[in-house]
Formats: structure tokens, C-alpha cells, sequence
């Protein structure tokens, strides 16, 4: 079985070589950023399925790292180390996109038992954006031929905006999803609708998904910020 991967960015090299150095006796494979800019050329060009990032960092920090991550649709765990133990930091770093914030200074065994839950977590998404079908509350989905089946027993032919949506939803269950990162990840960069068109398709999910639209319970509205898909 091959080795799960995190990518370590962290500039300071005494912590950077602990790290690195206690991950690989877990058995993880490590791969080493000290800046910014390194750490984004890097999860370009590899999967992986950890992300572990110190905010304060040379070229571009752990914040706009994880922002940029997420308008680009990667949904790999962010875990952002950081010696600022505020709430303001905390709220900003998982507003972004962030998984878990952990401040320095850190018990070594918590980090590595919130390490394996975030890769689990990474594992099962993983899991779920390579079905081609989804199950809930009697309802089917099939995302290949976009196409839907209610429990009620009614078909429904999705368009591919709404099958694209439906699976970031879904994929990120029980996750917050903000109307940017939706924006960039259905509708592409160049092209943004009204905010309003993603509000009409939430509109269409209740109504073939839920059995009172106006009192949901899978596709929750987060006011200010987006929605979230719960089953």
C-alpha cells in the first residue's frame, strides 16, 4: 500500500526537521516547503493528501496559500500551524478554508492524532469525487448520465452546471462551501453569473430533493457565505 503524503511548509528549519522527521516514523511521505511561493509550485504539480502550513511565512503566507488552494478547488485538509493564538486568526484561517488551526507552541502526539484524522478525512473525499453515484434520504443522483431519481419515484434530468454542483456539494458534506469558491469551481474564472443564478439552483435542489423546500434539510443556506449539503 503506498505511503499517504503531506506537504510540510515551514520555514523554520529546527520545526521543519522535527516534523518532517516524526510524520515519516508514522509511516507518511514528506515532502519539504520553507516559502510560499514553493509551497503553490509544489501542490501544482503533486496530489497529496495532507497540507500542512505555518502562516508566517517568506513570498506569501499560510492564509493566502490556503485561499488559493481552495478557489482552485482543491479540497486536500489544511492544517495551519501558527504562533498567533488569537480567535480574529483561528475564525480567518478556517473562513478561508482551513480544516484545523493548531498554535505553537504544540503538543507533538495531538498534532500527530489531528494529522491522522485530517487524512482519513482526505481519503474518504477522495473516495467520493471518483463515484459516479450518490445515495440519500431515497434519493439517487447519478452524475455520469445527469440524471436523478427522487423517492418519490420522479425523474429528473440535471444540466451539467447543476450535476457539477451538486457533486461540490456532496463531496464537501456537512462543509460550508462560500459563493466564491462555487463561482470558480463551476462556473470557471473568467465567466462570473449573478450570485443570484447560484441562489436559483439551490432553489432547484429543494425542490426536487426536499420534502418542504421552504424548511431544508440537505442544502442549507449559511447567510453572508455560501451553503452546505447535508444528508
Amino acid at each position: 500500500m503506498s505511503k499517504y503524503s503531506i506537504l510540510l511548509v515551514e520555514d523554520e528549519v529546527h520545526l521543519h526537521d522535527a516534523l518532517k522527521l516524526n510524520l515519516e516514523l508514522e509511516g507518511y511521505e514528506v515532502t519539504s516547503a520553507y516559502d510560499g511561493p514553493n509551497a503553490l509550485n509544489k501542490i501544482a504539480h503533486a496530489h497529496f493528501d495532507l497540507m500542512i502550513l505555518d502562516v508566517m511565512l517568506p513570498g506569501l503566507d499560510g492564509f493566502s496559500i490556503t485561499e488559493t488552494v481552495r478557489l482552485n478547488n482543491i479540497d486536500t485538509p489544511i492544517l495551519i500551524l501558527s504562533a498567533k493564538n488569537t480567535s480574529a486568526n483561528k475564525v480567518q484561517g478556517l473562513k478561508l478554508g482551513a480544516d484545523d488551526y493548531m498554535t505553537k507552541p504544540f503538543n507533538l502526539e495531538e498534532l500527530l492524532l489531528r494529522v491522522a484524522k485530517l487524512i482519513q478525512k482526505s481519503v474518504g473525499q477522495y473516495q467520493a469525487a471518483s463515484m459516479d453515484e450518490y445515495k440519500f434520504s431515497g434519493h439517487a443522483i447519478n452524475f455520469t448520465s445527469l440524471e436523478a431519481l427522487t423517492s418519490k419515484g420522479d425523474k429528473i434530468d440535471l444540466t451539467k452546471k447543476e450535476a457539477m454542483l451538486l457533486k461540490l456539494l456532496i463531496e464537501n458534506k456537512n462543509t460550508v462551501i462560500t459563493r466564491e469558491r462555487i463561482l470558480q469551481a463551476v462556473w470557471g474564472y473568467n465567466v462570473f453569473p449573478n450570485t443570484r443564478t447560484i441562489d436559483n439552483f439551490i432553489l432547484n435542489f429543494r425542490k426536487y430533493f426536499e420534502l418542504d423546500s421552504r424548511n431544508p434539510l440537505h442544502f442549507i443556506s449559511i447567510r453572508g457565505i455560501g451553503y452546505k449539503f447535508q444528508d
